[in-house]
């Protein structure tokens, strides 16, 4: 009795490890050398050091730091590049963006058209910040509480 309850505990560790290397997702090194650049976003919601960085769908690096400078009351985002995708134009822009309904963030770059590619050191000027959806609850709450307890939405109105 005691050696099966012990294999199944052993087992439920094995379980979980195996579930947390899954989730993750996490590379801990990116082969071939790789260069950096920045980000700076006013609101970085829940993005984590580790997280992909991405362009069209394909991981190009990983967010290698998230520090908050005080002078520009800003959160900056180091990105560590695959050396690999050394033809990502200046122009480019960078997005917070959440991976499904319940998933973590990561970065996801669009490609700009410049002629002039980052380097290590650059940084990305167009950002997109993390969208927050308790902003946008709130929001939507003080737009129906401002309103008069007899007045119709816009789009009743205009049907009658």
């Amino acid at each position: 009795m005691e050696v099966s309850t012990g294999l199944f505990v052993l087992l439920g560790f094995a379980a979980l490890f195996f579930l947390v290397t899954q989730i993750t997702d996490r590379e801990l090194t990116i082969a071939g050398g790789s260069y950096e650049v920045q980000a700076q976003f006013e609101n970085v919601g829940s993005l984590k050091p580790g997280a992909a960085v991405s362009m069209s769908g394909v991981t190009v690096g990983r967010v290698d730091s998230i520090t908050y400078d005080q002078q520009i009351y800003k959160a900056v985002v180091k990105l560590r590049i695959n050396s690999a995708y050394n033809r990502i134009p200046t122009d480019s822009d960078a997005a917070i963006m959440t991976s499904g309904l319940l998933g973590g963030q990561y970065i996801g770059i669009t490609a700009g058209g410049a002629e002039e590619f980052l380097k290590n050191g650059d940084r990305i000027e167009l950002v997109q910040d993390a969208f927050v959806l308790e902003n946008l609850i709130n929001q939507l709450f003080a737009s129906f509480a401002g309103k008069p307890a007899g007045q119709q939405p816009a789009a009743e109105e205009s049907k009658q």
